[in-house]
């Protein structure tokens, strides 16, 4: 990092935050044999290939690689896909995701809209001419068949490519067979919208009307000569896309899945394996309560499996529902204060865990992701390890602090695991607990190694990060920059090396920063999670300035210069910041902020704010401004910098907008920064590099200096 071409900024956007060659998309093949999984070739290579590893010996070798099947040419990706990636935060290229049949020995994914297959013991990998553009391709259990989507169209052909066919075709320029619609891929983790039978027979296809959906224009003031993108936008409080689900036959025939739409209009997730009926959760609307539904397949009736209510909300998770392989429901359930793993109607863990996610289930075990709950022994702040759990008690499987996840058939198991204080992830392979292989990364190392401190802060004991210069010495008094997310389902405070690179970095231009987890963030229990229910703003803000406060007696904090720093609900909450407590926060960096919660979608907002004709109140004191203006903006004036992304669908930039208007009607000093065609994302090498230093460059020119009022 000695000269301005190695600059952290640029290596940072170049390489995707130190993420590309980072091995990723592991599929185990159920004999042990094989995995395979996704990397690029470096670490600023984009396009990823698909490699196969041999867990025996560690050797592997290539299955597929993305520029040969192109022979050389660029990527053309159709519109739909393009909307995946931006649902999934895929920045990468290339082979960006794949299938594979039960056996994992024939993969399928695809490339600049067409279909391509691997043979996984071969290593070949060939096109299958098919209509495009093809989106999500999946191959039947039993290989011989693949399912994939063209144009709204849930299409199926021959593992050679044979007798290739329509199943379902849209009956409007508004409906899509199977592919997830706009909120289920956002708010639900839900990426998919078809599931095959185990007997490789027939499928459970989403159907999805966008009829009903209102539409946003989103245009791109740079080039006034394109039309603008039509996107169905369900704000809060409008209505959804229509969701029905069909079992569709390779035969022909079409059976549709009777559930009370009308009472839980949501598709939260759907499992379909060889130990019972189809399974699907659907949810009310107000996502109070829910349905855990079996499915006839020959009849589309169901019958209730299971059913949840929660005076606040429900939570979804990731891999449940399903059945353990005896045919009992397994599911993770907010219960006597814990979120717990529970298998038929027995729970199976308590308040020491905190149950993150299913990961894989056996005869003999459910595999699952934990961090410590409420009552551990140890807080273990930041950490999240895999877990064996069955009905004689609960083993870890991974050992030391960091943040670990798993893939597992059979006895094999891929373990990936972050730790404080390696770069990047390692990933190893292990059989039967024993570690018989790693896999290679290419990611390249950061050179900078953060000098973080985790603790915890003020009397509800909100986790932190804090983040000193790396030449720091001696307790002169820094200023401050709080870097956090501070909302749902966005961990900050991880026990993982490049989480902090970017808040390093800021520390080693003269800042101490602090990285706070408050109510609202996951990892802790269901009561932490749920107190923002109705008062988002308020909570978010408090436990902000209360972490901030306890730090100040432990670190030389100078409360006189405190600026903070934010993306989506970060950017709200720094917002937030200088509006509502100025006499805390003297600057802000504003990135891509929800400003008026009326317009950021309905799985999501309603979930902590209801319905905003019936709670039109607290909509207002959540909201950064409304229809007025300002919402209880106080005084001084703090300088702000706005930031957001024109070709932004998720946070539109119509937030920001209207904000600076508020702003400018106010009084009040801000600057607004327009990243022209840049989405929710920013992947752009040339943005993210020059964003870092346009906002390090605006918080020195904005704080005070040291030792003048305030």
């Amino acid at each position: 990092m000695t000269t301005e071409a190695h600059s952290f900024p640029r290596r940072h956007a170049r390489t995707q935050r130190f993420t590309l060659g980072a091995p990723r998309a592991f599929a185990v093949a159920p004999d042990g044999s094989r995995v395979a999984f996704l990397r690029s070739n470096s670490g600023t290579d984009r396009a990823n290939s698909l490699w196969v590893l041999d867990p025996a010996d560690g050797s592997e070798r290539l299955a597929a690689d993305p520029a040969a099947l192109l022979q050389g040419a660029s990527e053309e990706l159709p519109p739909e896909e393009r909307a995946r990636r931006e649902r999934s935060r895929e920045g990468g290229a290339g082979i960006v995701g794949h299938a594979t049949d039960a056996a994992v020995e024939l993969a399928a994914f695809a490339l600049s809209g067409r279909l391509f297959t691997a043979e996984l013991r071969a290593g070949t990998a060939r096109e299958l001419r098919v209509p495009g553009p093809v989106i999500d391709p999946r191959p039947s259990p039993d290989g011989r068949h693949i399912a994939y989507v063209a144009r709204g169209a849930l299409r199926v052909t021959g593992a050679e490519g044979e007798g290739d066919r329509a199943l379902a075709e849209p009956e409007g320029e508004q409906v899509a067979y199977g592919l997830a619609e706009f909120i289920a891929a956002e708010e639900m983790s839900r990426s998919r919208g078809f599931w095959w039978a185990p007997g490789s027979d027939r499928l459970l296809v989403a159907r999805v009307d966008d009829t009903p959906v209102r539409r946003w224009w989103i245009a791109d003031p740079a080039h006034p000569e394109r039309d603008p993108n039509h996107v169905a936008y369900p704000a809060a409080g409008t209505p959804n896309a229509d969701v029905r689900l069909f079992v569709l036959g390779l035969d022909g025939g079409r059976t549709e899945v009777a559930w009370d739409r009308a009472r839980y209009p949501y598709l939260a997730r759907v499992h379909w394996s060889e130990a019972g009926a189809p399974l699907i959760l659907v949810q009310a609307r107000d996502q109070r309560s829910q349905l855990f539904l079996a499915v006839d397949p020959d009849t589309g009736s169901t019958r209730m499996v299971h059913a949840d209510e929660d005076p606040t909300w429900l939570e979804l998770f990731t891999g449940v529902p399903c059945w353990s392989p005896s045919g009992r429901l397994v599911r993770i359930a907010d219960e006597g204060g814990a979120r717990v793993l529970t298998v038929g109607e027995r729970p199976l863990t308590g308040p020491q865990l905190h149950i993150r996610s299913v990961l894989d289930v056996t005869a003999d075990d459910v595999l699952v992701t934990a961090s410590a709950g409420e009552e551990a022994a140890s807080p273990e702040i930041g950490e999240i390890h895999v877990y064996r759990v069955n009905e004689l008690g609960v083993e870890r499987v991974s050992q030391e602090p960091g943040v670990h996840s798993a893939v597992r058939a059979g006895d094999v198991t891929v373990l990936v695991s972050a730790t404080p204080d390696s770069p990047g992830t390692r990933v190893q392979v292990l059989r039967d607990g024993k570690r018989t292989a790693t896999v290679t990364s290419y990611a390249e190392d950061p050179g900078l190694s953060p000098r973080v401190t985790l603790t915890q802060g003020g009397a509800r004991r909100i986790p932190c990060a804090v983040l000193m210069p790396t030449d720091y010495q001696g307790d002169t008094p820094l200023p401050v920059l709080m870097d956090p997310y501070g909302g749902p389902h966005g961990q900050r405070v991880v026990a993982a090396h490049n989480a902090y690179l970017t808040s390093q970095w800021f520390a080693d231009q003269g800042f101490a920063v602090i990285v706070a987890d408050g109510r609202g963030t996951p990892g802790r229990s269901p009561a932490w999670e749920k107190e923002i229910r109705d008062d988002l703003a308020a909570v978010v803000l408090q436990d902000q300035v209360d972490a901030l406060h306890a730090l100040a007696r432990d670190f030389p904090l100078d409360l006189g210069r405190v600026a903070v720093r934010g993306w989506s609900f970060g950017g709200y909450l720094a917002a937030l910041a200088v509006l509502r407590r100025p006499d805390v926060f003297h600057a802000a960096v504003v990135g891509a902020p929800v400003t008026d919660l009326r317009l950021y979608d309905t799985h999501y907002q309603e979930r902590y704010l209801g319905l905003p004709d019936e709670q039109p109140e607290v909509y207002r004191r959540n909201s950064l401004i409304d229809d007025a203006g300002l919402v209880d903006a106080a005084e001084p004036h703090r300088p702000m910098m706005v930031i957001h992304g024109l070709a932004d669908d998720n946070v539109v930039v119509a937030h920001s907008l209207r904000l600076s208007s508020a702003l400018l009607a106010a009084g009040r000093p801000h600057e607004v920064l327009p990243l022209s065609g840049v989405t929710h994302m920013t992947p752009q090498e040339t943005v993210a590099e020059n964003l870092l230093r346009l906002q390090l460059d605006f918080l020195r020119r904005s704080l005070p200096q040291p030792g003048k009022s305030t």
